[in-house]
């Protein structure tokens, strides 16, 4: 630990993640306070093995004791520019502390250290910020609920419409595939390359989605539906505290006629209860976007989330939504690219995107 920042009894430093007897402190104390897997420092340290973009944290003690970690991703990007992120790639993250007063001095350190490593701004997501930050509530929502106790609850639980497909979807051949063997992962990485190109979205590095499923072990894997024996639907999901969390998902233009989808996520919402999972997770979306509405047709209920943001005087924000006027125009540009140069030129620019 070294740059300590004082704090009446508490001490704030940067972490030493090259230290396994404090990483393994770290994960302890997030599994005391229940923090999310984006406060783990296996996701920081997956997230610098798989884009290169530095893991560092800050560490609250009082007493030896951790009383408080934030979990910081500097992102830097000839792009998008350098920020501290938390976290990074992730939609939580944010301050873990044992009172709101540690949780505010963390964010302090954090825009100190942020000009330190000159950067225009820290972005928090979830947690307690200064009232000096701002703040935002409208953007993203997240969706999660309990997963039911047998096949066919889960099924029932599905709002009737989505239901429907979801059953015209076990009629057709269909099998799924779930590891992450190298043929797990050559596949998930063609099919999510393939779903983002349509987006208009450039893709990540296949070496995050590696770095990620080598950094969680048994908590990670990828569930694959394919037809034909090709995969046409593929999803990377991530396993903390009893939640499953589908992250890094899609499907090819056959997909849709096929319902592939629509099979991938109720057959992982039965791998996950077997697996001993009791919560399943859809992730955030944007507000009022289309995966917005689908995940709301699978019975899920939006929960708004807040994030944070500090910046250095008079400087802009990062323009990383793919809504806005700017980067929907070049979404546009982008789905004209032939597939194999936006598989080539899209890593470079994804792993500024945290």
């Amino acid at each position: 630990m070294n740059a300590p920042f004082p704090l009446s009894s508490e001490a704030i430093a940067l972490a030493d993640l090259a230290d396994p007897g404090e990483v393994a402190r770290l994960e302890a104390f997030v599994r005391d306070m229940e923090g999310s897997v984006f406060h783990r420092p296996a996701w920081l340290k997956a997230v610098e093995a798989g884009t290169g973009q530095r893991a560092l944290g800050l560490v609250a003690e009082k007493a030896g004791m951790v009383t408080g970690w934030l979990p910081l991703t500097l992102a830097h990007s000839p792009v998008f520019g350098r920020a501290l992120v938390s976290s990074g790639f992730g939609v939580g993250g944010g301050p873990l502390a044992t009172s709101k007063q540690t949780r505010f001095a963390l964010c302090e350190a954090a825009s100190e250290l942020a000009v330190r490593q000159s950067c225009a701004e820290v972005e928090v997501r979830s947690g307690d910020t200064p009232a000096s930050w701002h703040r935002w509530s409208d953007k993203h929502c997240n969706f999660a609920r309990d997963l039911s106790d047998y096949d066919e609850a889960e099924l029932l639980a599905i709002p009737r419409k989505q239901r429907a497909e979801v059953r015209k979807s076990l009629k057709n051949d269909l099998e799924i595939v779930v590891g992450n063997g190298e043929d797990d992962r050559a596949a998930h990485y063609a099919v999510y390359a393939a779903s983002v190109h349509n987006l208009g979205t450039p893709v990540f590095p296949r070496s995050l989605f590696d770095a990620m499923l080598d950094a969680f072990g048994d908590n990670a894997d990828i569930l694959t539906v394919r037809h034909g024996g090709d995969a046409v639907a593929s999803v990377l999901s991530l396993y903390h505290a009893g939640t499953v969390m589908p992250f890094w998902g899609g499907g090819i233009f056959a997909a849709r006629g096929l319902r592939a989808n629509e099979r991938m996520y109720y057959e992982l919402m039965l791998h996950a209860r077997r697996k001993g999972c009791t919560r399943f997770d859809f992730g955030r979306s944007k507000t009022g976007s289309g995966p917005h509405s689908y995940k709301k047709n699978w019975g899920f209920e939006p929960q708004p989330l807040t994030y944070s943001r500090w910046a250095a005087p008079g400087a802009p924000a990062r323009n990383t939504d793919p809504t806005s006027d700017t980067n929907s125009r070049l979404s546009e540009l982008w789905k004209r690219l032939p597939p194999a140069v936006a598989n080539r030129l899209g890593p470079p620019i994804a792993k500024g995107l945290a």
